[in-house]
């Protein structure tokens, strides 16, 4: 039995660095997969070579279910088919998808009666089971959402700066394009209770630090970076957006 971590990234110039150190803080013998592409299977040469060499019983381990897939349906497909390849999957941010998890769920099966009752009983099972399969499906979907604001996100970071009168796009003798701190206050806008969301500054500062965001960097690079910030910075960002 092999256990594998399977980290990605979309571009040459994001670091993967910390989705290895979130997989081997927890399987520190996993055998590390590095993918260096992104968009639909065809463009996941590591991922299709992995497939053909798991056996029942390996183990894959991710940091995340969008590391995975960002595509919902395609995700959901693929687990299914490992699952039932007898393959355990690990997702260390969404623990509770893991087909163990999974797996408990489908034999947690109501005991039948012989009775006329078993007719409800047999109703409860195939609830139990829609549940768990429903479970899985939105996590994926709820990843592809996540993908799709951050790109949101961005785009309307860059659209402020632009309003602000700031350079997008390098130009000559200048740099720095869209720090950190945009698509910070974009998150904190959106998720804290004082703002539109309905989080408390802990539960956000906790979900910065579980995300992560794209910046554009001197060099006109788009890098993923970890949105986790400091106590003091984030309520230095919080304060400017209430002054905005």
């Amino acid at each position: 039995m092999n256990t594998y971590g399977y980290c990605r990234i979309s571009t040459s110039h994001q670091n993967i660095e910390r989705q290895i150190r979130s997989i081997l803080s927890v399987f520190p013998d996993a055998i590390i997969i590095r993918e260096v592409y992104s968009g639909t299977s065809q463009d996941r040469p590591e991922w299709n070579k992995l497939l053909k060499v798991l056996k029942p019983k390996d183990s894959v381990v991710f940091d995340s279910v969008s590391r995975m897939s960002r595509d919902a349906d395609e995700g959901f497909s693929e687990y299914q088919v490992l699952y039932n390849k007898g393959i355990n999957l690990v997702f260390i941010k969404e623990p509770h998808i893991n087909t163990d998890t999974y797996k408990t769920a489908l034999t947690r099966q109501v005991d039948l009666t012989g009775d006329k009752v078993d007719y409800i009983l047999e109703g409860v099972n195939r609830y139990l089971m829609e549940l768990a399969k429903e479970q899985i499906r939105l996590a994926f979907e709820q990843s592809e959402k996540e993908v799709q604001d951050l790109h949101q996100r961005t785009k309307e970071g860059m659209e402020t700066a632009r309003r602000n009168g700031k350079q997008i796009g390098q130009k000559k003798g200048n740099k720095l394009l869209i720090k950190k701190e945009e698509p910070i206050k974009a998150i904190i806008k959106e998720k804290s209770k004082d703002f539109n969301g309905h989080n408390s500054d802990i539960e956000v500062m906790a979900i910065l630090a579980a995300s992560t965001i794209r910046i554009i960097d001197e060099k006109n690079n788009i890098k993923e970076i970890s949105a986790r910030v400091s106590r003091n910075t984030y309520y230095k960002y919080k304060k400017a957006l209430s002054e905005e």
